[in-house]
């Protein structure tokens, strides 16, 4: 029985350490998806990976398998799996064994144990270098400063386009309700003339000394009243 179970302990522990870390399959996914190339892909020879659109990568392709949008953490998560950036210009991260076309040897890929477990050094070795993981945590944390500025631009920038598209349509609009008035204004002034000409021309019948047609011709002029209101209230 004590053979057995540490036989299946054994075969557990394999399996553990046979079996690449998720973080791993899923960076290794997005950099294998031709879909992303334009934002993150595998450098020219398939030794590291480039991230190519840092404010794109957080905002759109994070979420789908991290659940999170933060670049900078992303970052903190390679550190911590050995990837070292290795290009000034750009972000650029490599890892002996995260390699393209070498899916299969993800597994040897072991986050790091923590500092304080870490042997002291011998101070006969003479004086070292401070930690480097310090420092890449501190360019992480500027990288992320730097992506999150670079986002809120970008965000700024579509704003600034949509409220010039809008103040266009308003301006457009303004104009034709303009026009409309004046349409209605000039409608209006003919009309008079034309009554005008035809009483002058026409007294037409009377009652009890009363020309007829004058409560139509008051009718008509409430209309037009109306109308120029109600566009009027429109166009404010």
């Amino acid at each position: 029985m004590i053979l057995e179970c540490e036989s299946e302990n054994g075969l557990l522990e394999y399996v553990r350490k046979a079996s690449p870390p998720p973080f791993l399959l899923k960076t290794y996914a997005l950099v294998e998806d031709p879909a992303t190339d334009g934002v993150i892909s595998w450098n020219s020879d398939g030794t590291a990976f480039v991230v190519w659109q840092p404010a794109e990568f957080a905002r759109d392709l994070l979420p789908t398998l991290f659940k999170h949008s933060n670049f900078s953490s992303f970052v903190r998560q390679l550190n911590t799996y050995g990837f070292h950036k290795v290009a000034a210009n750009r972000w650029e991260f490599s890892n002996d064994m995260f390699h393209k076309g070498k899916k299969e040897v993800l597994y040897k890929i072991r986050r790091r144990k923590a500092w304080s477990h870490k042997p002291q050094p011998n101070p006969q070795a003479g004086s070292i270098p401070k930690d480097q993981s310090d420092n890449e945590d501190q360019r992480s944390s500027s990288i992320a400063s730097s992506s999150e500025f670079t986002t809120l631009i970008d965000e700024n920038k579509k704003l600034k386009l949509k409220n010039g598209a809008l103040n266009s349509e308003l301006a457009t609009m303004k104009k034709k309700c303009k026009e409309l008035l004046d349409l209605v204004a000039i409608y209006g002034g003919n009309l008079e003339k034309e009554e005008s000409v035809e009483e002058e021309n026409n007294e037409g019948p009377k009652l009890f000394g009363v020309r007829l047609g004058i409560g139509k011709k008051r009718k008509r002029e409430g209309i037009n009243e109306g109308a120029t209101l109600i566009l009027s209230q429109s166009c404010k």
